[in-house]
């Protein structure tokens, strides 16, 4: 009964044929040109998974976005070097996006901590112009780190004109400046 269910997209024996081995489908080793081939193919695919999810996924350099990067990045390497079968490999990576957009809408929609988990939060460096030198020395913050957040910042300056400094979620350091007299 299985036979008579017509395909979605119709593809001849033939041109089924080509593909398999232009990508190498079920061979044990790759040439160099099946091997480019499936790099063209998974560029091409990766761009088509990576519009399919939210655009911040690499734009934002949270623990969230890093993880599924470097997940992204290896299993796709597997794709083209031929360590596992390429369509399912292709379809896990498609999964691992979808995953993160249903993760960042969790995140974005509770308020019970599940957010803070997933993205993180920022952490106060410096309130109302004092250090914070039990956060600093737990992150490895220095007072040069500011110097450089404040110079960034464009204001120049120094540690006394800051107000408030942050932490943030993708590792860089905000500054608010004290108001000038």
């Amino acid at each position: 009964m299985a036979d008579n269910i017509p395909a979605a997209v119709p593809v001849s024996d033939g041109m089924q044929d080509s593909l398999s081995i232009a990508f190498g489908i079920g061979d044990q080793s790759l040439t160099w040109w099946q091997m480019s081939i499936r790099a063209v193919g998974v560029f091409f695919a990766a761009l088509v998974i990576i519009r399919i999810g939210n655009p911040r996924i690499f734009g934002k350099h949270t623990a969230f976005d890093i993880v599924l990067g470097v997940i992204y990045g290896s299993i796709l390497s597997r794709a083209i070097t031929g360590n596992s079968p390429f369509w399912p490999t292709i379809a896990a990576a498609l999964v691992l996006v979808v995953l993160h957009n249903i993760l960042a809408a969790l995140a974005y929609r509770t308020n019970f901590g599940f957010g803070n988990f997933i993205k993180g939060r920022p952490l106060v460096l410096i309130k109302d112009g004092e250090l914070q030198k039990k956060t600093l020395k737990k992150h490895g913050v220095t007072e040069n780190d500011l110097l450089e957040a404040l110079r960034k910042s464009g204001s120049g300056g120094e540690l006394t004109d800051i107000k408030a400094a942050y932490l943030e979620r993708s590792g860089d350091i905000s500054i608010i400046l004290k108001e000038k007299e």
